[in-house]
């Protein structure tokens, strides 16, 4: 009997401490998040977001306007601005291009259809932030102007405006349907005196978006003054509405949007507002980002984590956005319309930045919403023939690179959210890597993308290999052998920019190494980077990538110099590039991985001391908050699962890498049901190192945690310390991401050698693989027959113009073979340049214009001379007094990278190379703007002329054309020439 109420006493101590420890590890909210939340943290600096109302996922987005144009002014609202144009319903929050703004409507006293942006009177309205207030779902401002209070809130596809002016006369509200982006169409019909509906089809990044809209008004307007359409913008228009309001009550305008129809606009703003008051809409607005902010619940005694930590998770939720109506019919990437009651449709994937850390903290807290955003990439697959790699508003914009749809897939699917047509996901992902555009042909064929046939193909080799990588995973877990083993491989061809002797990932341009090489150097081999922050982005094979490097320490010391290198980059100037330690670049998404990397290497303290360095000094609580566009909740992202403690820096593993935590306690709040909590003892801004760790009781040495553990709920517990520790630091417990199985051979590279020469050059291979051996076989071009590949021992002399093929093979194991033809320049000639090119368009060098490779209607491919707001002096000696028949130049036109074509071109002669004789002076007529690139050939044929030196001047354009969108920012042009022949 004594020993039976022993056991029960134990059990009910036991069950006790285990309720006891889990209310002490949940943590509790203090007040409501919302009030934590500032939306104007990033409408500062260039983090491009809006500080206006929207709802979580929403379609709608209402918020002032206080920019027209610029790259500042992409999310339409910047806050160092002191004028408002109005409010309108759509804007982006983050990105790097401009579109959206639609529907704006503007409170005035008076009817003028002129915007003001001109400095002349105009509807726009001066405001001072001491009287704004932003909050999820809500804003409000005092319009200094005209003295009237403009209050905002919205459901989902739909949303209201409180107007109150200070007296009954000259209400009047502007209707401008013109506002920022070239107008395609657009109507205003008038329903009823309280009543609008109508349309706007505009073109910006989106080339055709297509949106519906009704507004109703709580007080009828006298008929409408209209603006006539503006040339060039056929149905536009701009309207006054003039309100009857005797008793001066606030005027309430209801509006709904639909990119489908206006019935569908009607009846969203029917069920979504109706009758509901504006309190009321505002109140569900608030609950509803209440409880989504209760998915991630902090303990801090800092004010400013705090906030800055609801901000970011705030704003990870304002994209992608909602794109389908309420009876469940969407506009899909046919532009027809569809109708779905299976799935919620979803726009704006900013896929090359959210792959990264948006997307993995959805599979966290949005798992039901992740399984319809694999729906939707689906639809717009079966729909538009492509998974969408940047999709806005039913339209492919054609921005950036990678098929990043991809891994947020495959990472969902391995993580268990799978709700969805498994096959057919399958299907799509290899269709986006198997198509013959962005340099794929290229990749498949030989392994990476040459510099000369493809943009940024550094960044795209790289890109492309992660996201083969994940489809292999998923290959892997379906069964599929085939896809598998193919797709392994190509996550290697990492391997094949990696140059050993500068350790450095570089493009090969003829497969030669693309030089001079600069690391600080932004150029276009890399997609808003340099060599610098892209030479680490191997996230699918860490292991693999330390075997190039020659050892752990030899990619400590990488790291290392990353982030302690001079924070100047060279060559082109790349506004992204921002939020600076060193090198690595937080303002940008290729370098958000990088500091977890010491985790790999058994150094995890300095991933805790870097993390914590970010943390603490770019992400901060002001209006330029954020070190970087926001691009639609990636940077938010990165401060929402690194200040819980971790990060993803493989979606597709199903591991992330503990880097160190920032708060005292935090709480997710699962959709399962259950709870995972971080908790850090000891925590402080001194106490940034993890002496120890326990999850869910248990010891955890381990530098990464897995999804299960957290999906299964429990507790993860830091004891935390100010000086580093040896935790995480044995091999057994740091993360590996390894490649094991069907390792390629990369095909070697010329290391020595001009590809155009003159007399002859000395050939020297080489391949990063040094247990392979290399092949060749060398072709003049006078050769009846191909002569046998032969292993390569020594150096090669080719004094001909030929061709070089190669390949390197270890055992069965062979490369892919490359072609590089050689090109023998005349001995006699010699060239000097009077001004220097930018050395990011070198094309080969000192000799790139007599060298008898011709440029292509792209600049990015590294066959044309730059010249960056200079003119070009090209003095060419034939070596001796010749009789000249022909000079000939080309030049390229690509007005929107502000590539222009010479004011002037001139060619002049001479026999001594001191006086020179002027034989065609040729001036270019009026600059008008041209939509497509153009190479124009500049020549001159003639007879009886003598001479030895042959110059080319032409003559730049400098400060670009007022109609040119670099005006405004003292914008100047570029000459990109190339190839002057001389017969």
């Amino acid at each position: 009997m004594k020993l039976q109420h022993i056991t029960i006493f134990i059990v009910m101590v036991l069950f006790f401490s285990c309720t006891n420890d889990e209310k002490i590890h949940i943590a509790q909210k203090d007040s409501s998040l919302i009030s934590y939340v500032n939306p104007f943290i990033g409408t500062g600096g260039h983090g491009h977001t809006y500080p206006g109302a929207t709802m979580p996922f929403g379609m709608m987005q209402l918020s002032p306007d206080t920019r027209l144009d610029g790259w500042d002014g992409c999310s339409g609202y910047h806050y160092s601005d002191n004028y408002i144009y109005g409010f309108s319903h759509t804007h982006l929050s983050g990105t790097g291009v401009s579109d959206y703004g639609d529907i704006l409507l503007m409170p005035t006293n008076e009817i003028n259809f002129n915007n003001g942006s001109n400095g002349e009177k105009g509807y726009r309205a001066h405001f001072s932030h001491d009287n704004e207030v932003a909050e999820p779902g809500y804003y409000k401002v005092h319009l200094d102007s005209t003295n009237i209070d403009v209050e905002l809130t919205v459901s989902k596809r739909s949303g209201m405006h409180k107007y109150t002016f200070p007296t009954a006369e000259n209400q009047v509200v502007m209707l401008d349907l013109v506002h920022r982006d070239k107008v395609l169409d657009a109507k205003i019909d008038k329903i009823s005196d309280t009543e609008l509906v109508g349309y706007r089809f505009s073109n910006a990044w989106a080339t055709d978006q297509r949106l519906f809209y009704v507004i109703k008004t709580s007080h009828p307007f006298d008929d409408m003054l209209q603006s006539p359409p503006k040339q060039g913008m056929p149905g536009a228009r701009r309207t006054a509405l003039t309100f009857i309001n005797p008793n001066n009550e606030p005027i309430y305008i209801k509006i709904g949007i639909s990119a489908v129809d206006v019935e569908g606009a009607k009846k969203n703003l029917e069920t979504e507002i109706g009758a509901k008051t504006f309190s009321a809409i505002k109140k569900i607005a608030q609950e509803t980002w209440e409880t989504q902010l209760e998915k991630i619940v902090i303990e801090s005694n800092d004010l400013d984590y705090k906030t800055n930590f609801y901000t970011a998770l705030y704003h990870t939720m304002l994209a992608p956005n909602l794109y389908q109506d309420v009876d469940g019919r969407y506009r899909d990437m046919d532009l027809e319309i569809h109708q779905s009651d299976d799935h919620k449709h979803y726009t704006v994937f900013s896929l090359w930045d959210t792959y990264r850390a948006a997307h993995p903290l959805y599979t966290i807290i949005e798992q039901e919403r992740t399984n319809d955003f694999i729906k939707t990439f689906i639809k717009k697959y079966e729909s538009g023939g492509i998974m969408p790699i940047w999709d806005l508003s039913a339209n492919y914009t054609g921005c950036m690179i990678g098929y990043h749809a991809v891994p947020v897939i495959a990472d969902a699917y391995l993580k268990g959210i799978r709700e969805y047509d498994v096959e057919k996901v399958f299907e799509a992902m290899k269709h986006s890597a198997t198509r013959d555009k962005l340099g794929l042909n290229y990749y498949k064929e030989i392994g990476y993308i040459p510099v000369e046939k493809e943009s940024e193909s550094v960044s795209k080799t790289l890109e492309y290999a992660y996201d083969d990588w994940t489809i292999a995973e998923m290959a892997k877990a379906l069964g599929k052998t085939e896809d598998y083993v193919e797709f392994t491989k190509r996550a290697q061809y990492y391997k094949n920019v990696f140059d050993p002797e500068t350790q450095f990932m570089r493009g090969r341009f003829r497969n030669t190494w693309f030089a001079p090489f600069d690391p600080y150097e932004v150029n276009f081999n890399y997609t808003e980077a340099n060599s610098w922050q892209y030479s680490f982005y191997v996230p699918q094979d860490v292991s693999g990538f330390i075997e190039l490097l020659g050892g752990k320490d030899k990619l400590e010391a990488q790291l290392d110099k990353l982030f302690t290198a001079n924070q100047e980059t060279s060559g082109r100037n790349q506004a992204d590039i921002t939020g600076l330690i060193g090198q690595y670049a937080h303002g940008n998404e290729p370098s958000h991985h990088m500091a977890y990397l010491y985790n790999f290497i058994n150094k995890p303290a300095k991933t805790q001391e870097y993390v914590h360095q970010i943390l603490t000094t770019l992400y901060k609580n002001e209006p330029d908050g954020v070190s970087g566009n926001e691009d639609c909740g990636q940077m938010s992202a990165w401060y929402v699962l690194s200040s819980l403690g971790f990060y993803s820096v493989t979606p597709g593993t199903n591991e992330y890498i503990i880097g160190t935590p920032l708060f005292d306690k935090a709480t997710i709040n699962l959709e399962n049901g259950k709870t995972f909590t971080v908790v850090a003892n000891n925590s402080s801004k001194a106490n940034k190192y993890i002496k120890s760790a326990t999850l869910n009781g248990q010891d955890h040495p381990y530098t990464f945690i897995s999804h299960e553990d957290i999906m299964n709920g429990g507790s993860l517990v830091f004891e935390m310390t100010n000086t580093a520790s040896d935790w995480g630091t044995k091999d057994a417990h740091i993360p590996v991401t390894e490649i094991m199985e069907h390792k390629i051979v990369p095909p070697p590279f010329i290391a020595k050698g001009n590809i155009a020469f003159k007399g002859e050059t000395t050939v020297s291979l080489q391949t990063v693989d040094k247990e392979a051996k290399i092949y060749y076989q060398l072709m003049n071009m006078l050769q009846a027959e191909k002569p046998d590949f032969v292993e390569y021992t020594q150096p090669i002399t080719i004094s001909e113009i030929s061709v070089l093929k190669t390949y390197a093979q270890r055992g069965d194991v062979k490369s892919a073979e490359i072609m590089t033809e050689f090109f023998k320049i005349d001995p006699n000639l010699k060239i000097e340049l009077g001004t220097e090119y930018a050395n990011q368009y070198n094309a080969g060098g000192q000799n790139a214009l007599i060298d008898g490779i011709f440029g292509t209607e792209d600049f990015r491919t590294g066959t044309w001379q730059g010249y960056f707001d200079k003119d070009v002096i090209a003095t060419i000696d034939l070596g001796s007094v010749k009789d000249i028949e022909y000079i000939g130049v080309n030049f390229l036109q690509d007005q929107k990278s502000w590539i222009f074509l010479p004011t002037e071109v001139e060619f002049l002669i001479s026999t001594d190379g001191k006086r020179f004789t002027s034989i065609r002076k040729h001036p270019y007529g009026e600059i008008t703007p041209k939509e497509k690139p153009k190479v124009e050939e500049f020549s001159l044929a003639f007879k009886g002329k003598k001479a030895r030196y042959v110059r080319v001047i032409a003559k730049k354009l400098g400060v670009l054309p007022e109609w040119h969108l670099g005006y405004k920012h003292d914008g100047r042009s570029w000459l990109f020439v190339d190839e002057i022949e001389i017969k």
